[in-house]
């Protein structure tokens, strides 16, 4: 069973609802009316960080999970909680500026590496013991 593993996908899939509903608190904010998306550089921020994570999902869900599958629940889960904490740390730090998106971003970057590269490892490894 993966319940952990599960647990971590859940919260990364809030997280991104969350930055869903920054997005359209900015938009309020910064008057920025759909279906604009530029205009105020305080609300292209957040839409950043909202797009951006969107973007790295289907890198590191399926890492996630075939980490989780081919290593361990408990593992795959950790580092999974590694990228929800990056991911967090790279939307508040985005919307205050670009450069204090860095640390979040590369948090979730090495978590998401870690996964994949793990997975991959562990996958060839069966391949090639038969």
């Amino acid at each position: 069973m993966y319940h952990f593993t599960a647990l971590v996908t859940l919260l990364a899939i809030l997280v991104y609802f969350y930055s869903s509903v920054l997005v359209s608190q900015a938009r309020g904010k910064f008057g920025v009316k759909l279906p604009a998306i530029s205009g105020n550089p305080d609300f292209e921020r957040v839409f950043r960080a909202q797009m951006n994570t969107l973007e790295w999902l289907p890198i590191f869900l399926p890492s996630l999970w075939l980490f989780a599958i081919y290593i361990g629940d408990g593992i795959a889960a950790t580092l999974g909680l590694v990228w929800v904490v990056g991911r967090i740390l790279y939307i508040f730090g985005y919307a205050k500026s670009v450069p204090q998106r860095s640390p979040g971003f590369a948090t979730q970057a090495l978590a998401t590496i870690a996964l994949w590269v793990g997975a991959f490892g562990a996958i060839v490894w069966r391949l090639v013991q038969g």
